[in-house]
């Protein structure tokens, strides 16, 4: 579509006789019409009245400026600071009904001047001092395992070190480890005292699991730091060995040349001399074996004769 422009062709007074210029445009058809504004094509809505209520609380009547399209709740929100309720433990009335705060005041015949009655909810007051009172000690909770957690941080920074020195073959002394797994076991019963839900619970839950691995690693570094060195021990071993060795190959050495001077010198007396010994059991004999003497002088005594006299 082409335009054009054109200088101001027409003028119009104001009603001060102020004359405004206009511009015109030209059609594809050839028409000279005025320039039309693009934000005349809005559609403008107009805002919404301000209406004033009187809400009665109690005794006393407060007047409430608020838009005719707001909610209760809003109303509500507005009543906190003259009433001094809060905007969840109130109830408005509207034609002796109940309204409820996401109701529009415009859509249940709320006008200019209306009136309605302000009273105190005991249901919703508890229910929300409870929520706070939980709130509270949630967030105390969720402080008291900070806390905890900044201390066994601390303490792991002993257990790492103690793993450092065991593991490298050194010694720790034995109390400093038992007071550590002492201190630990304390952080523990501070959080199987608290009491939590939600997120809270969970992370109560993840310090639990790392004190009790920090307790299980110091129990395992415990064991090692009271058993003997290794490299000492084995070292201490092999020397011992080689003293055994060196004594069983040194023993028969000496024994051969002794049996070697001891035939030397037999075979320059002409007596030989053995090494081979004859050896007997150390237990005596069970039944026992009469000496040759003992039998050849029982067979050479001769029986005793004695005269006897047989009768018929």
């Amino acid at each position: 579509m082409m335009r054009m422009k054109t200088k101001p062709t027409a003028t119009t007074f104001k009603g001060g006789g102020e004359p405004v210029a206009r511009e015109w445009e030209l059609r594809p058809g050839g028409m000279l019409v005025q320039k039309r504004n693009p934000d005349s094509d809005q559609i403008t809505i107009p805002p919404a009245p301000t209406i004033r209520v009187k809400v009665k609380h109690g005794s006393i009547y407060h007047q409430i400026n608020i838009n005719s399209q707001a909610t209760f709740g809003e109303l509500k929100k507005m009543l906190t600071g003259p009433t001094g309720l809060h905007h969840k433990d109130q109830k408005l009335i509207y034609k002796d009904k109940e309204r409820d705060s996401n109701v529009f005041l415009d859509m249940v015949g709320v006008k200019d001047k209306s009136k309605m009655v302000l009273i105190e909810d005991p249901i919703s007051q508890e229910k929300r001092l409870m929520e706070m009172r939980k709130n509270a000690k949630m967030e105390k909770a969720s402080k008291s395992i900070s806390e905890i957690s900044f201390e066994v941080d601390r303490l792991a920074g002993q257990v790492s070190a103690y793993e450092s020195i065991i593991s490298k073959g050194g010694k720790v002394n034995e109390k400093d480890v038992v007071n550590l797994i002492e201190l630990l076991m304390n952080q523990l019963l501070k959080l199987d005292g608290i009491m939590a839900d939600g997120d809270v619970k969970l992370q109560r839950k993840m310090q639990v699991r790392r004190v009790q691995k920090y307790v299980e690693t110091l129990d395992t570094l415990k064991i090692k730091n009271s058993m003997p060195n290794n490299n000492g021990g084995g070292e201490m071993e092999m020397q011992s060995e080689d003293k055994h060795t060196n004594g069983q190959k040194v023993a028969p050495i000496q024994e051969r040349r002794y049996n070697q001077q001891q035939q030397q010198s037999s075979a320059a007396d002409g007596v030989v001399v053995t090494t081979k010994w004859e050896t007997f059991d150390s237990f005596p004999a069970l039944v026992p074996v009469p000496s040759t003497s003992t039998s050849t002088a029982n067979n050479s005594i001769s029986p005793p004769k004695f005269p006897w006299e047989f009768f018929d």
